[in-house]
């Protein structure tokens, strides 16, 4: 008798979510209506249908925002830094006490998992308020020898689709310790929860000013990057645009830091425990569909040790449960956008037309509604294919070979990135000696994917400067 396959029960969330009709931007401590008076829908990408009507900012709302952080830059960064400190932790709290509604909101309005809205993205925000609470009164420490520490003024910060929340945390955090104040733009298509954010600060008393967010796509972006009144930049995002925003404020001297593509290599060697890393190289790509940064793009994988790889790889695969994002046993969710989807669809048809095995392990059906895409790697990849120069930003792995550790070092830096890399070996010394020569700003060892707010955050070349996290991250936000 033929085995039939097991199936999951469905686990559902069953926490209820309230999404408003319309959003609001908030500016100097209140919600107010978009001085353009239009609104623009956000989509759930695992069903198409439209969850809210986004406020569109413009230059005039960009404009009052700025005045409101300039107006509360003086008082906020007066304020005894215990006192600061005190805003910060509450903050913490309340994200805490509202993490259910915050993973739910994030995974409806961005497509990915519950379980990784809930289990990574919501705690990792809460500790990194939490954190840089603990910071605000030790800020001469962070800069050794930089006397009293003084904030650099009023900052811009422009957050990408992928982590929306997470990175409202990740850049406001630091920023607030600091005693700067905030003009917070999040992406077009994840604004949500950036603006139940809003009623937190609110619930909090934060200081009318301190954190102001307008909402809009690239044109409010643009207006807020290139306001005179902005003393500083951090962006997440595109290496495209992170070079337009360069340009701008080099023009006329702003301080910047910049967070930007990759194409992060997963080197696997020979001696390395084969199934840990089947799991690390499934974090490493297929984490949030792919919608990451410093996802482990390129495995590269000793000679020896390839065809093994590659069969418990696609055994693995097997097992991906691809759905529902609301529900707990789904492993890959929904792309962000169709737009994204057909960027993710273009670049599987050239790696199909250069010559590469294109593998899309899986038995399950895809839903009929939303934007899907099983996960895939590719073998027989050669690193002038397209899909190895390329990111992707969606869940794509590209394989390649090597036989020497000189030549997957030479490899994995043979790219214009340079934002984190992962390393395969049980054996200490080679760890040292690969991650050393490595042009990467986070480099891995036999695991992939771990963060914390202590630990700092960047990359080389075209993946960006600065860093964000740890106390390396504050020093962007301190005068010199």
């Amino acid at each position: 008798m033929p085995a039939t396959p097991w199936e999951y029960s469905p686990a559902p969330e069953t926490v209820p979510v309230t999404v408003p009709e319309r959003t609001q931007l908030y500016v100097g401590g209140k919600f107010v209506d978009p001085h353009s008076k239009k609104w623009f829908d956000t989509v759930n990408p695992s069903t198409e249908a439209v969850l809210s009507h986004i406020a569109e900012g413009d230059a005039a709302d960009v404009d009052a925002a700025v005045a409101a952080a300039r107006k509360a830059l003086k008082p906020w960064s007066r304020l005894p830094a215990q006192e600061r400190a005190k805003y910060l932790y509450r903050i913490a709290r309340r994200i805490q006490e509202r993490a259910r509604e915050l993973a739910v909101l994030e995974t409806m309005d961005g497509g990915k998992p519950i379980k990784e809205s809930r289990d990574v993205d919501v705690p990792l925000a809460a500790q990194h308020f939490f954190h840089h609470a603990g910071w605000c009164d030790k800020l001469r420490y962070a800069v050794p020898g930089a006397g009293d520490p003084r904030p650099v003024g009023v900052c811009a910060q422009v957050i990408p689709w992928n982590f929306p929340l997470l990175m409202a945390a990740w850049k406001l955090a630091p920023a607030l310790a600091c005693g700067n104040t905030v003009v917070l733009k999040p992406a077009e298509t994840t604004s949500l929860t950036a603006m139940r954010l809003a009623e937190i600060l609110q619930e909090c008393d934060l200081p009318p000013g301190v954190v102001n967010i307008v909402t809009g796509a690239g044109d409010t972006g643009r207006a807020l990057v290139e306001h005179e009144g902005i003393d500083k930049v951090a962006f997440t995002g595109s290496t495209e645009v992170g070079k337009r925003i360069a340009k701008a404020c080099a023009a006329r001297g702003t301080r910047l830091t910049l967070e930007l593509g990759g194409k992060s290599p997963n080197i696997v060697f020979a001696d390395a425990a084969i199934d840990q890393a089947i799991e690390g190289i499934v974090q490493g790509i297929w984490f949030n569909q792919g919608h990451v940064c410093c996802a482990g793009s390129r495995l590269f994988v000793e000679e020896s040790v390839l065809p093994e790889v590659t069969r418990k790889l696609e055994m693995r695969m097997r097992s991906l449960r691809v759905g529902d994002p609301l529900d707990k046993n789904t492993d890959i969710g929904a792309i962000n956008s169709k737009g994204q989807l057909q960027t993710i669809e273009r670049y599987i048809a050239a790696g199909a037309d250069e010559g590469c095995t294109v593998c899309q392990p899986g038995p399950q059906a895809l839903p009929a509604k939303g934007y899907w895409c099983r996960p895939t790697f590719m073998t027989g990849v050669q690193p002038s294919h397209v899909v190895a120069r390329e990111e992707i930003f969606g869940p794509v792995l590209a394989v390649m070979s090597f036989r020497t550790p000189e030549e997957a070092i030479m490899r994995a830096n043979n790219t214009p990135y340079g934002l984190a890399a992962g390393v395969w070996t049980e054996k200490g010394s080679k760890v040292f000696d690969v991650a050393r020569r490595l042009q990467a700003g986070v480099v891995w060892c036999n695991t992939y994917n771990q963060f914390d707010a202590t630990s700092p955050f960047g990359g080389f070349k075209e993946s960006g400067f600065g860093r964000e996290g740890g106390m390396q991250g504050l020093a962007a936000y301190l005068a010199e």
